[in-house]
């Protein structure tokens, strides 16, 4: 457990370095996410045969149990981020209305553009002669 939980850290540091190195629009915690996904990717291709390179741990399925434990742990993120709100009451008052335009319209933008990429891929898959891998 102690070598996934330190891979998926080390995951989020690594992208946190390149967000902050490269100045790039992305947080760092996103970028983390796409190595550990290129890093899964590579594990599980039988045409490197990392796994035999790596510890047991990140090969036997802890890594995705210790995933999960985080995963069904999550919402206890989220209490700082709460006592920080309470903590700016004030601010809150004096910008709500506009915090709360701001999330109606983000919320609405994200859904449609969930929708036209999800309508999108559908119709690249669904396409006449496409055998349904990307």
């Amino acid at each position: 457990m102690i070598a996934s939980l330190a891979l998926i850290l080390l995951a989020q540091l690594v992208g946190e370095a390149i967000a902050r190195g490269a100045h790039v629009p992305i947080p760092g915690p996103v970028i983390g996410m796409g190595l550990m996904f290129g890093f899964l990717l590579l594990r599980d291709s039988t045409r490197f045969g990392l796994p035999r390179f790596l510890p047991k741990p990140l090969t036997d399925g802890t890594l995705e149990n210790t995933a999960r434990g985080l995963l069904m742990n999550l919402s206890l993120m989220f209490v700082p981020a709460g006592v920080g709100v309470v903590g700016r009451l004030d601010l809150l008052r004096a910008q709500g209305v506009k915090l709360a335009i701001v999330l109606v319209v983000s919320t609405a933008l994200s859904l449609l553009v969930t929708v036209l990429v999800f309508r999108a891929v559908a119709a690249w898959v669904e396409r006449p002669g496409h055998d349904g891998e990307p």
